[in-house]
């Protein structure tokens, strides 16, 4: 993770607006309206990625992730808390990886291994206790 560039807390400020729009704006392409995001629940690894605990207008709530990696969410109730949000995704993206390997297309064997990648990235930083 060192590999990234320093950031200054402006740019981190931004990145952070940036990756709510583009959470937001994925829900919302899912029709499902945003009202408030729970800071208290939400994490981030700036630049890599976003964990939004966002409340819905229907009194529900998400996990939405964004970042250096696929924009997904989740009903909050599959996790309890951002980590646990983290495991899910890995998993679900691995899933999602290997019923795209059994289609015919090289386009979606590229992405089913982007996929792969992605996921084994998020499993490896729910495996590290001192981010959380």
């Amino acid at each position: 993770m060192s590999n990234f560039p320093q950031l200054t807390d402006e740019e981190k400020q931004q990145w952070l607006r940036d990756k709510y729009q583009v959470a937001t704006k994925f829900l919302a392409d899912k029709g499902l309206v945003t009202v408030s995001v729970s800071d208290a629940d939400s994490r981030y690894i700036i630049p890599i990625m976003s964990v939004w605990k966002l409340n819905l207008i229907d009194k529900t709530s998400v996990w939405v992730i964004a970042g250096d990696l696929p924009t997904d969410y989740i009903e909050e109730n599959v996790a309890k808390d951002a980590r646990e949000a983290v495991r899910h995704f890995s998993y679900k993206w691995q899933m999602q990886a290997d019923q795209l390997l059994q289609a015919p297309s090289n386009e979606q064997h590229e992405f089913a291994n982007i996929l792969i990648n992605r996921a084994e990235n998020l499993y490896n930083i729910f495996t590290k206790d001192e981010i959380w």
